[in-house]
């Protein structure tokens, strides 16, 4: 057993070691011209200054959280919060602080290089820091709580022993608890960075969309446009540091919730040995070990390879399926080793085929993600007809591109959500509510590797504005719009994992809850839906998405009027801008988008925190649990179809900007009202969307520390009803 943690923890040492390696061989390279390296210097200071700002809110609410934890809960929940924490915020920082270097040296590559396959590697490697530090960073923190908390000082021993301690108020604290905290810090971590940084970049997209192309008509990254220097900036907080933090989460949650699961069922007499506990606790860490090694190998097939294709697609779709594949198999090496001889304790966990079990749900889940994934480019890429009938929709205008738009989302939802259900079940009867959470395991497992894809998007997307602004000619440009728009695919493939992931550790946390509240043998496990608090917290957990999602909307458009206000209002007073005699003030526009993001975020991230609390200590353990399935199916459904919706409208544009509409082309009728469709588009995939998958699971955690309070304490039960 032993050995198979000291594999883990040589997977987190190679993959932070190759992080750095790549950290340093990227920033070795050459950066450019002189106003090249001016412009990127710019962007790098208002990054920097952003997640400083918004680091130190965290800080003291994460601070808050962590005193309450130590007193209402236990002193190690805390520190594992902390830790959780520290983690998800080391990844965060370390990928945009990459990015904001990358950037300029991919449009320099592809200025001398004039080589998309080069200039791809540059992108992708500086992507693969982020893509190695949340996974290293995530197991890391976890083989630390494991370690620390649950050998070192005994808390897994506690469980076996059936000898839980007592907190200061005389509640019963256990490993559970502790490892929660871990879920619970890296997930206010990634709400934060999540809705701060997609405020941030999606106040600066939207005024410098809405003034610079349909008022001004000058291209999306001219130097004239006050606003790019802060849209630039919200690539690197936004999509780099939010979108770190956000799967460094899902695939804490995944993990754990696996964690969690085997040890309720053992605290609730299921009916296994210790050592099968032993077993199923370390299956999804050391599987998450096996998926970051595969990941290690796909990502070296582009990092190390002498000459890239020019079918970017292609490559990055190598790179991911390497990495699945081997995560695959080695996930069955180890389910098989793992688990053998075990058989006497397979029943209790309904593993209907043997020591494979585990792994073949969790290749249903790697399946789904993968068929999910698919499906979201179908709906986004300008290669297939759905993003093709907005393009052509907008050739009547903005009503219409909205419209098709609208529709194409909706539409979207059906199929993947069809493949949840499929994944769901056939994991359930594979492996039990294990399997399930074994599932989310399997989808995430190559997580490093979807990640380092993922964040070459918006680094691609950095380097094209700065070859724009730096007046670099339209071969530059060609190169990295090519490579972004790629990347806008890829992007919504990656919502696609994180949704799904979330929806399956969701549920097995949700069967943890109810462990937990219930106390009951898993044969009764039962949450009645017609109980009159059940069947009202399902509604209201329902509703709480969309009123989550309006508010991350209303908060986009209040920093994007005052941005459109300073752009219209700098055009019109400071003389010489549009014939390019004058430099814009580009740093008012970076404290607009600052300071919106810092007011705006807070109340949307502290609602996932206090809605569960409120909940439970007015209403009770009922009303959480119907409010948990209430939010989580609604918040599956708006988040497929706000990545998609607005994953589609982007490209619609991008392809009506590549020639794709007869008639059409940059500063036509059709474009401006394309351009309309990718700003009301813009807050829903890089904003509401992504928030939503970390909102449920949020809710989860919290609800799973608390419920041992409010489910004995709460107003209803002091009144008798």
């Amino acid at each position: 057993m032993e050995l198979l943690l000291i594999i883990t923890g040589i997977a987190v040492i190679l993959a932070v070691a190759y992080a750095a390696f790549n950290y340093f061989s990227v920033k070795k390279l050459k950066e450019g011209t002189e106003r090249m390296q001016e412009i990127a210097g710019a962007i790098r200071i208002g990054a920097n200054a952003f997640i400083r700002y918004e680091y130190k809110i965290v800080a003291i609410i994460g601070a808050v959280i962590a005193v309450l934890l130590g007193i209402l809960i236990s002193w190690q929940t805390a520190i594992a919060f902390v830790i959780g924490a520290v983690m998800s915020a080391s990844a965060g920082w370390v990928g945009m602080k990459i990015a904001t270097y990358a950037n300029v040296r991919v449009s320099n590559c592809a200025n001398e290089t004039r080589d998309l396959g080069k200039t791809l590697k540059v992108a992708f490697k500086g992507g693969s820091v982020m893509g190695l530090c949340v996974a290293g960073f995530a197991l890391l923190g976890i083989l630390i709580v494991y370690l620390v908390f649950g050998l070192a000082l005994g808390q897994i021993d506690a469980i076996v022993n059936g000898t839980a301690s007592k907190n200061l108020i005389g509640i019963e604290t256990s490993f559970t608890m502790t490892i929660s905290g871990y879920a619970l810090g890296c997930s206010v971590i990634a709400m934060f960075n999540r809705v701060g940084g997609g405020i941030y970049t999606k106040a600066a997209d939207m005024g410098a969309d809405l003034v610079g192309k349909t008022e001004a008509h000058i291209p999306e990254d001219d130097p004239r446009n006050p606003a790019t220097i802060a849209d630039n900036v919200g690539d690197n907080v936004g999509d780099v540091a939010g979108l770190g933090a956000d799967l460094l989460e899902s695939y804490v949650g995944a993990i754990l919730s696996a964690l969690i699961l085997a040890c309720e069922f053992f605290m609730h007499k299921v009916g296994f040995s210790a050592d099968f506990l032993t077993r199923l606790m370390l299956f999804p860490i050391v599987f998450a070990g096996c998926g970051l090694l595969a990941c290690l190998i796909g990502i070296s097939y582009i990092v190390l390879k002498k000459k890239l294709s020019s079918n970017v697609h292609m490559e990055l779709n190598i790179a991911t399926w390497i990495s699945a594949g081997f995560a695959v198999l080695l996930g069955a090496v180890l389910s098989y080793f793992l688990f053998r001889g075990c058989d006497e304790n397979f029943a209790s966990v309904s593993f209907t085929i043997g020591a494979l079990s585990p792994w073949l749900a969790a290749v249903f889940g790697i399946v789904a993600g993968i068929v999910i994934g698919i499906i979201s480019e179908y709906y986004t890429s300008y290669d297939y007809k759905p993003t093709k009938k907005i393009a052509g929709a907008s050739a009547e205008g903005p009503a219409l591109t909205i419209t098709q738009g609208l529709a194409n989302g909706m539409m979207s939802c059906m199929l993947p959500v069809l493949v949840l259900a499929v994944a769901i079940f056939a994991s359930y009867e594979i492996a039990g509510m294990y399997g399930v959470a074994c599932a989310a395991i399997g989808m995430l497992s190559f997580v490093a590797a979807t990640v380092s894809v993922d964040t070459y998007g918006p680094i691609s997307d950095n380097a094209g504005g700065i070859a724009e602004m730096s007046g670099l000619d339209e071969g530059v440009r060609n190169i990295t719009d090519k490579l972004d728009s790629v990347g806008n695919t890829t992007a919504a493939i990656g919502k696609g994992f994180a949704i799904g992931s979330a929806a399956l550790a969701a549920l097995s946390l949700m069967t943890s809850y109810l462990y937990a509240f219930l106390n009951i043998d898993a044969a009764e496990l039962i949450l009645n839906i017609i109980d009159p608090l059940t069947l009202c917290g399902a509604l209201c957990g329902a509703a709480l998405p969309f009123f989550f999602s309006g508010l991350l909307i209303e908060a986009v458009a209040k920093a994007a009027r005052k941005m459109v206000e300073e752009v219209r209002r700098q055009f019109a007073t400071i003389k010489g801008i549009l014939t390019g005699e004058t430099k814009p003030d580009y740093k008012t526009c970076i404290e607009i988008s600052s300071q919106g993001a810092l007011k705006e975020m807070r109340l949307p991230a502290l609602l996932s925190i206090i809605f569960p609390l409120v909940g439970g200590f007015v209403f009770g353990a009922n009303f959480v649990g119907g409010m948990l399935i209430g939010s989580t199916i609604t918040a599956i459904m708006l988040a497929i179809f706000t990545g998609n919706a607005g994953g589609a409208w982007d490209n619609a544009k991008k392809y009506i900007e590549a020639g794709g509409v007869a008639g059409h082309k940059k500063g036509s009728p059709a474009h401006d009202a394309s351009v309309v469709g990718d700003t009301v588009g813009d807050p829903l995939k890089d904003t509401v969307g992504p928030s939503l998958d970390i909102l449920i699971k949020i809710m989860a955690n919290v609800s799973l520390v608390a419920v041992v309070i409010f489910s004995e304490y709460n107003l209803f039960a002091l009144l008798g009803l």
